[in-house]
């Protein structure tokens, strides 16, 4: 399916793969195959990787973990193209919702699951924007 697309040009832009590991453990079988998976796509089609580390919950997370995930990439061969902290764009992702609620495509309803560090970010962010505190973008169906 990826050749046939590469072939017929469909997307006209360059395969961009990601992985996207939450670094709060040391890396398994399981993140091996999406490794190969993802990495040997974008080798094999002359692409790009971006790892992305989904470091929203800072009490399970470790820096030892993601230095363990970069390491065990270059084990299997590989190596990315950018690198990306998913914590680097709470602020971006936070006006994006501020927008969403004020444009009336999202409404507040009480606090979700997230976790605790999502949620210490959440109320940090209201108070700086003058929104309610316990709140969160949920839509309306």
């Amino acid at each position: 399916m990826v050749a046939a697309d590469k072939a017929s040009d469909k997307f006209g832009r360059q395969i961009c793969t990601r992985f996207p590991p939450e670094p709060n453990g040391f890396p398994h079988i399981g993140h091996a195959k999406s490794i190969c998976l993802n990495f040997g796509l974008a080798r094999e089609f002359g692409g790009r990787v971006h790892l992305r580390f989904d470091d929203t919950n800072p009490f399970t997370e470790d820096i030892k973990y993601v230095e363990a995930i970069k390491r065990d990439i270059r084990w299997l061969g590989f190596e990315w193209d950018a690198e990306y902290y998913a914590s680097d764009y709470f602020e971006q992702l936070y006006e994006i919702a501020v927008r969403l609620v004020k444009a009336g495509k999202v409404r507040y309803i009480g606090l979700s699951n997230e976790t605790p560090y999502g949620v210490h970010e959440f109320v940090r962010l209201a108070e700086q924007h003058n929104l309610l505190r316990v709140a969160t973008v949920q839509n309306p169906y």
